[in-house]
């Protein structure tokens, strides 16, 4: 594949809001998936069940996302483009 399509397939314009927590991807065997999350700081942080960022606790992690419990409410943050 050529750079300008590796670069075409890779971004998304708009795709990551600066201001809220976003899942980059997800990686690792089923057994122990962990993800790269940007938080609303612009920090990147690994992170695995049972993780806290400054929004919440990671509850769970799969191929498409990761589910946070932020104020005793459970919410899914997807992989753009996912």
């Amino acid at each position: 594949m050529s750079n300008s399509k590796v670069k075409g397939a890779a971004t998304q314009k708009g795709a990551l809001s600066r201001n809220a927590v976003s899942v980059l991807g997800v990686f690792g065997p089923d057994s122990d998936l962990r993800a790269l999350m940007r938080l609303s700081s612009g920090r990147v942080k690994e992170v695995k069940p049972g993780s806290r960022v400054a929004s919440g606790t990671v509850v769970a992690i799969d191929k498409t996302g990761v589910l946070l419990r932020q104020s005793g409410q459970t919410r899914r943050i997807d992989i753009p483009g996912s």
